[in-house]
């Protein structure tokens, strides 16, 4: 797998993520971005080495939600 192919994988996941995020908590995507961007499960997805850029939007997302209810990944 390619650099290109990994980038093309963790911008489709961030903007599911936005989407998923907006509807659940009902903020505009300036809000939303702003939350992922700073989050640490955003961090751990731009790393190659963690694998996040292969999992499922819903299955990262979880981990947001988690990040958010409880200040940390479980």
């Amino acid at each position: 797998m390619t650099e290109a192919d990994i980038k093309y994988m963790t911008e489709a996941i961030v903007a599911d993520l936005a989407e998923l995020l907006s509807a659940d908590i009902g903020s505009d995507i300036a809000e939303t971005l702003d939350i992922i961007y700073n989050s640490d499960t955003y961090s751990r997805l731009m790393n190659p080495g963690s694998g996040l850029y292969f999992q499922s939007s819903l299955y990262v997302y979880s981990f947001l939600k988690n990040e958010m209810t409880t200040g940390r990944i479980a």
